[in-house]
């Protein structure tokens, strides 16, 4: 196996290591495109629910999200790939701007350049979240999208409780949610074919 076959995996962790200004949850939007839309990777489903779990685990979810499509599209070496192409540029750029950045912390320039980006950081997550309140909506039901966004705020705003529980509840209760609708179904089936 050449290195070639990992070019498509390099270029698009690289871009959004590269892109990814301001932390994990302004990169998701980036990671979703190049591994939805651009390489197709994955299909969208499949790239929420990488989402919620590596949303419940601990750790950066940017480099959980890339070693986990580095290693679906190539194995062990594809996730390691997958992760360096992902901190190395960031990383090299960091260490090579940190005395520059101290220079210019007083500068106004620099705080309006950061300022400036908040908003676009804001718009992207607020598409992601339409995104995924349009697929629960079609997905769960009108009255079970509703019910559950309500019930996710109230445990995350007003309770506290860790967003990685709050994860693995909704998690386990899409298992048993699934299981409900599939015997539904297979009744309501049976139920036609009897009449």
């Amino acid at each position: 196996m050449s290195w070639k076959d990992y070019t498509g995996l390099v270029t698009g962790m690289v871009r959004t290591g590269i892109l990814g200004y301001g932390g994990g949850p302004s990169v998701i939007p980036l990671i979703r495109y190049e591994a939805v839309t651009r390489y197709q990777w994955v299909s969208d489903e499949e790239f929420g629910e990488i989402l919620a779990i590596a949303n419940a685990l601990p750790g950066p979810i940017a480099t959980k999200m890339a070693a986990y499509l580095g290693y679906k599209t190539k194995g062990v070496l594809g996730a390691i790939v997958s992760v360096l192409a992902h901190i190395l540029p960031t990383s090299i750029a960091i260490i090579a701007l940190l005395g520059s950045m101290y220079a210019l912390r007083e500068s106004k320039i620099v705080a309006g350049m950061v300022a400036a980006v908040r908003p676009v950081i804001f718009v992207m997550l607020g598409m992601m979240a339409y995104e995924f309140a349009k697929k629960a909506w079609s997905g769960l039901g009108k009255t079970f999208a509703i019910l559950f966004g309500v019930i996710a705020f109230v445990l995350l705003q007003l309770l506290n409780i860790h967003p990685g529980i709050v994860i693995a509840v909704f998690l386990g209760y899409g298992v048993f949610h699934l299981d409900l609708v599939q015997r539904y179904k297979s009744k309501r089936s049976s139920d036609k074919e009897v009449s």
